[in-house]
């Protein structure tokens, strides 16, 4: 499978390209960036690991190096500052956005392309590209909470002293402030989670707040986040590559699951080469259902101010 990155040079974009390389399942990556010199210094930087790695294509290129491409990942995107909430990026990088989408969709792309979106504020942006890209809905998603979700899973190990592959837990909803820990499910190797000696409320919801901060913190620290981002992508790429049907938080279009529609944010979906094959509807808590309303709701009245400001 051919994967070009937009915006591929960056810390994100380059994060997510190594990621796959060591992943071993696309056989082609194109890395796209308005940085043509980083973009070639990053797909030479990658080749020259590819003896001790996996024998991918790596290019760099512009967008006639991106057509033919079965999954066009796009990073591309105005950095978050730590005090800034994805949302009040979305004024900085609608016009960017926009701009990309427009070369994507002059693009030569195959039948059944299918794009990740995962720049910020990523469900607004992934609901740009459901309504201007012009591939089918289904075939149009972005990142969503699967990085929230394995934070959330990564610090939950921490705290408890287990394995963080025996961790199966979720964060739904928005990529951002709204988002909302499933607790309900939330099992060690299928043993529920409250079970763990020194399990409460109150260190549940220091974990929670860990990982709704967690994005914040690692920009303070080091500037951006790329490495636990670039695993995210892998996942879900590999997800469509290999047509595993995977169940993965991803943002997609709602149309009808837990009474959602006409926004997008991450429910249960399973993934593959068709991109959302579908929507899970998963059984939580009152509370849980209720946030995820609230959710939606916060969501749908940013996307509607954005939709009226864009409309072609």
């Amino acid at each position: 499978m051919k994967v070009s990155i937009i915006g591929g040079a960056g810390r994100v974009g380059s994060d997510a390209a190594y990621a796959l390389q060591f992943g071993g399942v696309v056989t082609e990556i194109v890395i796209n960036d308005m940085n043509e010199e980083g973009a070639r210094g990053e797909a030479l930087d990658l080749r020259h690991g590819s003896a001790f790695t996996c024998p991918q294509k790596i290019i760099a290129g512009g967008y006639d190096a991106v057509a033919g491409s079965d999954c066009v990942v796009i990073t591309a995107g105005l950095r978050r500052k730590p005090d800034e909430s994805r949302l009040e990026l979305i004024n900085r990088n609608v016009k960017l956005f926009t701009e990309i989408l427009k070369s994507v969709k002059n693009t030569d792309l195959p039948e059944g392309a299918v794009i990740l979106v995962v720049s910020n504020p990523v469900d607004i942006l992934t609901h740009m590209a459901v309504r201007d890209s012009g591939l089918p809905q289904d075939r149009v998603f972005g990142l969503g909470t699967v990085l929230d979700t394995c934070r959330f899973r990564s610090l939950l190990a921490d705290r408890f002293g287990v394995a963080a592959t025996d961790v199966n837990a979720l964060i739904l909803g928005e990529h951002g402030d709204s988002m909302v820990p499933i607790w309900s499910s939330a099992t060690v190797n299928g043993m529920s989670i409250a079970s763990l000696p020194g399990f409460s409320q109150q260190t549940a919801d220091e974990i929670f707040q860990a990982t709704k901060t967690s994005g914040a913190e690692v920009i303070r620290q080091k500037g951006g986040a790329g490495r636990a981002v670039g695993v995210a992508i892998r996942e879900v790429v590999e997800a469509i590559a290999l047509d595993s049907h995977k169940m993965l938080p991803v943002s997609s279009c709602q149309r009808g699951a837990m009474g959602i529609n006409d926004v997008c944010l991450s429910l249960p979906t399973l993934v593959g080469r068709d991109g959302v094959h579908q929507v899970i509807e998963p059984q939580v808590s009152d509370g849980e259902r209720e946030a995820l309303l609230h959710s939606a709701s916060a969501l749908k009245e940013v996307w509607d101010k954005v939709a009226a400001a864009t409309a072609h």
